[in-house]
């Protein structure tokens, strides 16, 4: 029901997302787009890029007067670094960088020159996801449910995290440059990044990104595309370098026995865990929604990698591009933006209909019963 599509290229003049399927009478905060482009912007670890960019949202069509009007949505988010190419010779780029899309997407669409991939592969393109996904988030907060994220580790640094409500856990996150709830870890996550830029490396880890104010009933079990976490799983993996997603602490219960893993429940429905991370079946059971992903370290390093030269057959090494040290921040507000694009679409699902107050009165029916 709720459909997104993203155009542009990292060094092209600008990045477009195209949202399909949203009702009429939402309110457009500019302000609070932005304010989740320049969160993907920052992060202790990021290059040189992110003193260019100065990401904001323009409204191209779909809107009226700061509200959507039932049409597609259009947005544009310039890259100021345009400038700086536009007039610039470059030459092939011809030494693929493994763990990149520069060898299998040349290959796939027949390119000479391996740039013509990273333009668009690179992680610059989820600006235009964030921009999407924070639409997203203004729709489900208008029907209670709220979005955050924070970072649980990033090389072989983690936090200790105390049992706390989501929302605790991603207020503390926002005050810090790696994203992270624990201040003693945190310390030592920049330590970990100031010692892998000396030594010419990057750095992955893994993010947590949680949704709470969810109503039972969203995503369904009857059939495999409409379970809510296969949606969510695939949304979360299309992120660049995300390898491995869990719902809850789904690989821990894999090595407990059953009894100690389901939330048994008590008078009222109360649960005293929740194992299950918010999804029974494929549905959402209330409980806050949970999911962990795993990083890897961006493939771009000062230190050489052995490669291939695409022109010559020669065995080589990468060339360095400007990138980043580590982007794990970064994407876990990418992560904010997928999880809220599936999540609005499920809710469109269930409580769909033209214009916004409809969609707010059904909800509300439905929290009332």
């Amino acid at each position: 029901m709720l459909r997104i599509l993203t155009a542009g290229e990292s060094h092209g003049p600008a990045l477009v997302s195209l949202i399909e399927g949203l009702p009429a009478g939402l309110a457009l905060d500019a302000e609070a787009i932005d304010r989740d482009l320049a969160r993907r912007q920052q992060g202790y670890g990021r290059g040189a890029r992110q003193q260019i960019e100065r990401d904001q949202v323009r409204f191209l069509g779909g809107a009226v007067q700061g509200q959507t009007i039932g049409a597609p949505l259009a947005m544009l988010v310039p890259n100021r670094d345009y400038e700086n190419w536009r007039e610039r010779s470059v030459p092939p780029w011809t030494r693929p960088r493994p763990g990149h899309a520069d060898l299998p997407g040349a290959l796939k669409y027949g390119l000479d020159d391996v740039r013509l991939v990273a333009e668009r592969a690179s992680a610059r393109e989820t600006a235009a996801r964030v921009a999407a996904g924070s639409v997203c988030k203004l729709l489900l907060r208008a029907v209670g449910i709220e979005i955050g994220s924070y970072v649980e580790a990033i090389g072989d640094v983690a936090a200790a995290v105390a049992d706390q409500d989501p929302a605790a856990l991603c207020r503390l996150a926002e005050g810090s440059d790696v994203a992270c709830p624990d201040p003693a870890a945190a310390e030592r996550m920049r330590a970990a990044i100031d010692a892998a830029r000396e030594a010419g490396e990057s750095l992955g880890g893994v993010i947590v990104v949680a949704a709470w104010g969810l109503l039972p009933g969203l995503g369904s079990h009857v059939h495999w595309d409409r379970r809510l976490d296969g949606r969510l799983a695939q949304a979360i993996m299309s992120i660049q370098a995300i390898k491995g997603v869990e719902i809850g602490p789904a690989f821990e219960n894999a090595r407990l026995p059953g009894t100690q893993v389901h939330d048994a429940l008590y008078a009222g429905r109360v649960r005293r865990a929740n194992r299950a991370g918010g999804l029974e079946g494929g549905i959402t059971n209330g409980e806050p929604l949970w999911l962990r992903a795993a990083m890897k370290p961006i493939p771009t390093t000062v230190k050489p990698v052995a490669t291939v030269d695409l022109a010559t057959g020669e065995e080589t090494t990468t060339q360095y591009q400007r990138s980043d040290v580590c982007a794990v921040p970064a994407a876990a507000v990418v992560g904010e933006a997928m999880v809220a694009w599936v999540l609005a679409d499920a809710v469109l699902e269930r409580y769909g209909a033209d214009t916004l107050a409809a969609i707010v009165r059904r909800v509300q029916d439905d929290r009332a019963t």
